[in-house]
């Protein structure tokens, strides 16, 4: 179905695209999952490596960062902040991939500040690696920024809307795609 908008020659087609596109919002669960698992295993991990490290005096020249044992605590960190970048900034990506795990950080974050240690009892895995270093960035308030940020494209409106063509002057007579009119070859 084509609509023409009054007093311009932009044309809108409702073309329902096919593929993931249709199940964009199961995807965007799937997406939060995984993101749900990087920030908890990746970025834990990597945050408690930086603990230990740090504890034990092992970064005491840049040269240490060059270390193999140095170097992947920091992929695996910054691996997870641009998993974490894409999901929110990608605008084709469901707001769900990253508001879903935002709104668990944000909701821990505030049990952390209403019942304090009584939100660390609901940490997975509890005496892990992986868990001392989450843990570590829930007392600081590292995931409660995260968290926010990632609620942001939830309240965008335009990303909970499937993307419509527009399509500029491209229809001949009979409203037919032309090359020749796409490329202004037409009279």
């Amino acid at each position: 179905m084509r609509q023409q908008a009054q007093g311009s020659q932009i044309l809108r087609s409702d073309v329902r695209p096919k593929g993931l596109w249709r199940v964009r919002h199961f995807v965007g669960f799937i997406l939060a999952l995984a993101v749900s698992a990087a920030l908890f295993f990746a970025a834990g991990w990597g945050v408690s490596r930086f603990i230990t490290m740090r504890g034990g005096q092992g970064l005491q020249s840049v040269s240490a960062l060059t270390s193999p044992h140095n170097v992947l605590p920091i992929a695996a960190v910054l691996g997870t902040g641009l998993l974490v970048g894409l999901v929110v900034a990608v605008r084709w990506v469901s707001p769900l991939a990253a508001g879903l795990p935002g709104l668990v950080l944000l909701a821990w974050s505030g049990l952390l500040l209403l019942r304090g240690n009584y939100a660390l009892t609901f940490m997975p895995l509890a005496g892990s690696r992986y868990a001392q270093g989450f843990s570590s960035m829930l007392l600081t308030g590292v995931l409660a920024v995260i968290g926010t940020s990632m609620i942001l494209p939830l309240l965008i409106p335009a990303r909970w809307r499937r993307r419509q063509l527009e399509i500029e002057d491209v229809l001949d007579d009979e409203g037919e795609f032309s090359v020749n009119t796409a490329l202004g070859l037409a009279p």
